[in-house]
């Protein structure tokens, strides 16, 4: 409930939003306004320490300067130019992600958001494979949209639109046993996060991404891996599947990728060819003002060497929450400045004290505390959140 009491600005907001809104968001009683760095405002003045990034978009922080400067510079200059021309924003958009990936992931499709990226890449195994069988793992989520939704594990999410969706067998996660049970000669890929990030926070094995590479390759379907709440450093490399020294035939990428602005991209092997003219399409995908963004985001990211930024405090991060007598805490995971926090009661109560101490975080289940910090984040900052999700533990289980 919101405090009557409030600043009327704050009321207002609500009042707007609630009288409008689709109603499949679960609302805050919190109003944020203006962001600077790892620090949001509210509508009453109140600071926050912003642990989410905004849903693992703002690797940079908010209102990055050389993001904002790309933005205003561009919105000048051409803000819509669809892919029926070529244009020099993308051409630049196109030698930063070459720069970045792998040299045979060379061919990409650009769009608007991870959930765009994941239908993307299914029409790629589909096209290229000529084969109609996606395998998906428990505990993963890849977007909401009915393709994504199929792949998506939560019940909850996915036996509402159930009729519609292609056909998807899910397997227990970091079980290689299951996957070469479940891989035949109709299966076009296999799609899986290196850390699932809305499941809760589980990382993958390398030697499981090694020997699922080495199977799909020999049963000829493609490996395709979600980098969506991955990507651009957040796990401590540029791309996590990085960390088990293999190279996808596919990846999808989102979030952070464009420095807040709504972005996604779908990266493959050029030797698997192209696609078809008028197979897919996007009006929006690749415009010059979002990728001016990404350019602008990518070098921002590559100039303060932020996937190491992320390893080296995010090694500091898991090892100070571990060294803290934590109550109701059953274990600590996580990669980079990737971290969940698997706890013996709900998580709802904890990240409203949290919130009352000047911290936002996120769930990932409903035991999980999740946190997806801005890479630029100090590790000063740090301490405050891990003194902050002390007292929130303490106040909790008491």
């Amino acid at each position: 409930m919101i405090d009557t009491h409030e600043n009327t600005a704050l009321q207002d907001i609500v009042a707007l939003e609630e009288a409008h809104t689709s109603g499949v968001y679960p609302k805050r009683p919190l109003a944020i306004i203006r962001g600077q760095g790892c620090t949001v405002w509210d509508a009453d003045g109140q600071t926050y320490l912003d642990a989410t990034s905004g849903q693992g978009v703002a690797l940079l922080g908010h209102s990055h300067p050389a993001v904002a400067e790309a933005i205003s510079q561009q919105a000048q200059t051409l803000i819509t130019c669809p892919e029926i021309f070529y244009n020099d924003q993308r051409a630049a958009l196109y030698e930063q992600l070459s720069s970045v990936l792998p040299d045979e992931l060379d061919r990409y499709f650009l769009c608007n958001s991870g959930a765009e990226a994941i239908e993307g890449a299914l029409k790629v195994a589909r096209l290229l494979t000529n084969r109609t069988g996606i395998v998906a793992t428990m505990r993963g989520f890849h977007g909401r949209t009915l393709g994504a939704l199929s792949l998506t594990w939560s019940k909850t999410y996915r036996e509402p639109f159930a009729p519609w969706q292609p056909e998807v067998n899910h397997i227990v996660f970091n079980n290689i046993e299951a996957a070469s049970d479940a891989i035949t000669e109709n299966t076009a890929a296999v799609v899986v996060e290196v850390v699932q990030g809305e499941g809760g926070v589980y990382p993958a094995d390398a030697d499981y991404l090694q020997a699922l590479r080495q199977l799909c390759t020999e049963r000829g379907a493609l490996l395709i891996i979600d980098e969506i709440q991955t990507g651009f450093g957040r796990t401590g490399r540029w791309f996590a599947f990085e960390h088990a020294g293999i190279v996808p035939d596919v990846i999808a990428m989102g979030k952070g990728i464009a420095g807040g602005v709504p972005m996604g991209a779908v990266a493959w092997r050029g030797e698997l060819g192209t696609l078809a003219k008028g197979a897919h399409g996007s009006t929006f995908g690749g415009n010059p003002l979002a990728s001016a963004a990404a350019v602008a985001a990518m070098g921002a990211m590559r100039d303060q060497n932020l996937p190491q930024r992320s390893a080296e405090l995010g090694a500091w991060l898991l090892e100070e929450l571990n060294s803290r007598d934590l109550p109701g805490v059953r274990e600590i995971r996580g990669l980079g400045l990737m971290i969940g926090i698997d706890l013996r009661i709900r998580v709802t109560p904890v990240l409203q004290a949290l919130q009352d101490h000047g911290v936002l975080a996120l769930p990932a289940g409903k035991t999980v505390l999740r946190l997806l910090p801005p890479l630029i984040i100090t590790q000063d900052e740090l301490l405050r959140i891990v003194e902050a999700i002390q007292l929130a533990l303490q106040e909790a289980t008491a």
